[in-house]
């Protein structure tokens, strides 16, 4: 059974060069407007219990996607069919009106996604638990940051428990305490075989959270299936577009929590017999990247990561624990901790790059510290190309 199933959809906007040419329109009877499309020929379904990621570049026609599955606005052309449940969190504050109270937005809010009167007041207390806004839920959402938004959008449209999941970048807001409490929830509506659809630009987000991804180019599908295919295809298409920086800044694909459990109060780069390296790397040898951390939190269970990156966004190579399966902890508020990491060769032959040093909570999706290294420099090596190749060679003669 599908839960979604989408077929040849389109979206076209009239466009008006003057606001009165919509009345010249209708009293005459004569087109004085331009089309613009911004879906076309859209066909995909969404099985019972799958999680769809929808990925692409600003203007590709994301949004615009989920809002037609939302069914807040319908397809020019083509049949969408939507069976269960949707709750979905679109632009911020979609279905708020701003001088209602966060308590009676939650009653409004629910309404509209058809939850009884009756359910809805069982359900109240849960929803402002949820969202931390206690102190706050009798106030008109006028007066609310767009944390706030975010955080009774969210809990409103998880705990009506829908069949269908819809979220459009809501992770982007926040702080790290409440994210690291959505991606848990959303985690366990998977675990319940609910189904999932979300758009991000966040491709590790993608990864840890889908199972198939739709890439969308210029309103058309791109290219649909694994997620591990998908983006690893959309990956190397941003990359052929961007301009290497000579002066890296803090990249903003691992974002930096604002709350932290733990940080990061040294991190250095060594030769194997421990001698410092500065900015220059024998690339052929190994070396030992090392991060001393400070607790600051109880009964936390992080995971570390390192990654040579060579822009803002580009990572060329990382090692994460949670990728290779390891888990440590849980530590306490007080403890120091030494993370060392042994690269027994980098295949950068040559070029310069920055070398990140990172922690991240138990899901490795929520960063809380970033320390950046460099740029520093390969030696050069005698060879060809920027990778250097480490094998073995045999020869048969026949």
């Amino acid at each position: 059974m599908f839960r979604v199933n989408v077929q040849n959809v389109g979206k076209e906007y009239r466009l008006y060069a003057k606001p009165h040419d919509r009345l010249w329109e209708a009293l005459f009877r004569k087109p004085k407007h331009d089309l613009f499309k911004v879906l076309s020929d859209i066909s995909f379904n969404v099985a019972l219990g799958q999680s769809l990621g929808i990925i692409g570049d600003n203007g590709a026609g994301k949004s615009t996607l989920l809002k037609l599955l939302a069914g807040t606005i319908h397809p020019t052309t083509g049949n969408i069919e939507v069976n269960g449940r949707v709750a979905a969190l679109l632009e911020l504050g979609a279905g708020f009106h701003p001088e209602f109270t966060g308590r009676q937005n939650i009653h409004l809010n629910a309404s509209l996604l058809g939850i009884p009167e009756e359910e809805i007041k069982l359900k109240e207390n849960e929803i402002i638990e949820f969202a931390e806004l206690e102190q706050f839920i009798d106030r008109p959402v006028r007066t609310y940051s767009s944390g706030m938004y975010v955080r009774l959008a969210f809990s409103i449209a998880t705990t009506v428990d829908p069949e269908i999941l819809i979220i459009d970048e809501a992770l982007a807001v926040g702080d790290m305490a409440f994210q690291k409490k959505c991606i848990t929830r959303m985690n366990f509506f998977k675990e319940q075989g609910k189904t999932m659809l979300f758009c991000s630009h966040s491709m590790y987000l993608v990864q840890e959270l889908c199972d198939q991804v739709i890439w969308l180019e210029n309103g058309k599908i791109k290219k649909a299936g694994k997620c591990s295919e998908v983006v690893g295809l959309y990956e190397d298409f941003c990359n052929q577009k961007k301009v290497v920086l000579e002066n890296i800044n803090e990249p903003h694909v691992l974002k930096k929590a604002h709350e932290q459990d733990c940080r990061i109060t040294s991190f250095i780069i060594k030769t194997i017999d421990c001698n410092d390296v500065e900015t220059l790397i024998d690339p052929m040898e190994p070396i030992v990247l090392e991060m001393e951390i400070e607790v600051m939190a109880d009964n936390i269970n992080p995971n570390f990561g390192f990654a040579i990156m060579s822009n803002e966004e580009e990572i060329l190579g990382a090692s994460l624990t949670n990728y290779d399966g390891l888990e440590f902890g849980p530590y306490y508020i007080g403890q120091t901790l030494v993370v060392r990491y042994v690269l027994d060769f980098l295949p950068l032959r040559v070029g310069s790059f920055k070398i990140v040093g990172g922690i991240s909570d138990d899901t490795g999706l929520l960063w809380y510290d970033l320390k950046y290294i460099g740029p520093v420099t390969t030696a050069l090596r005698k060879g060809m190309g920027r990778v250097s190749l480490r094998g073995s060679w045999e020869i048969i003669a026949q």
